[in-house]
């Protein structure tokens, strides 16, 4: 199955990821990677895993974040986005 990955930007809605973090967790074997870049996008995705993460509990499932780099192309520019791979536990 083709890892499945949301783009986070600094306007991103923390429940509605929250939302799309937990319904691809439950239908994508379990693993979702979230990429965002700047300190706002990286606030947004936090709050969004952090709501998930209280979501999936209600199903006795317990997430696991593990993060790291990404090098990008945005609008032929190279830039690096914070990884936040996340699955559950």
């Amino acid at each position: 199955m083709t890892p499945k990955i949301l783009k986070v930007s600094g306007k991103t809605n923390p429940k509605k990821l929250a939302g799309a973090i937990f319904l691809t967790l439950k239908e994508n074997g379990g693993e979702v990677t979230i990429q965002a870049v700047g300190a706002g996008a990286v606030n947004q995705a936090v709050k969004g895993i952090v709501i998930a993460r209280g979501m999936s509990a209600t199903l006795d499932m317990d997430l696991k974040i593990i993060p790291g780099f990404q090098n990008i192309k945005i609008l032929d520019r190279d830039v690096t986005a914070i990884q936040l791979l996340v699955r559950v536990a």
